[in-house]
């Protein structure tokens, strides 16, 4: 399998430098179900406002819930469709869009969400799975094809699986798949006091 680990300015824990977001899955490895539960494990500890735990998941596992997988296979845009048909298990996180004490606006629901879906995929690298988050999703067909109520908004579609070898991808894929990771300068991203005064115009 290809590896990606980060090139980083400085050490940061191996689990984040190897955590990234292959699109190659081995389509005859299934997921056990003590593992499956552990990522949901993940997610449920993670911190949000309040403690509110705004997150949603439907879990889609091809093996148990076959139609539920195709059904959420089919909310995604088919470049997407291309590679994610071969995840034993697709996951949609949807963020919950009122306080559960109160009923009023939680504007931090999304963020939450977005801290337990990394959560979710932290705790799948250590146990040598992967996960690719997908916005390339259509939120309305997911509310319709899952029953979503009012008042939740649909984040992203996960595929969750082990890694298969990258030929498994048509070539386009392939090229990404294998492509070298990067990610621009710290210092171009996280300012120390301030915003820096020769970007406020730039920005």
């Amino acid at each position: 399998m290809h590896a990606k680990s980060a090139k980083t300015q400085v050490e940061i824990h191996e689990l984040i430098q190897n955590r990234w977001s292959p699109r190659a899955f081995d389509p005859d490895k299934e997921i056990s179900q003590d593992d499956l539960l552990a990522l949901l494990e993940a997610a449920r500890w993670a911190p949000s406002c309040f403690n509110d735990q705004p997150w949603r998941y439907v879990v889609c596992v091809k093996a148990q819930t076959p139609v539920s997988w195709e059904n959420a296979l089919a909310t995604l845009v088919e470049k997407n469709q291309q590679w994610a048909k071969n995840a034993p298990v697709l996951i949609l996180s949807i963020a919950m869009e009122h306080f559960n004490h109160n009923g009023k606006p939680n504007r931090w629901a999304p963020y939450d969400t977005g801290a337990a879906s990394l959560s979710l995929t932290l705790q799948a690298t250590a146990l040598g799975l992967i996960v690719h988050q997908m916005g390339g999703f259509d939120a309305d067909k997911a509310r319709a094809f899952f029953n979503l109520p009012e008042g939740c908004q649909p984040m992203s579609m996960m595929a969750v699986g082990y890694q298969a070898d990258a030929d498994v991808l048509s070539d386009d894929l392939k090229e990404v798949e294998l492509a070298v990771r990067s990610r621009v300068p710290l210092e171009q991203r996280f300012y120390f006091g301030q915003w820096p005064s020769d970007l406020v115009d730039s920005e």
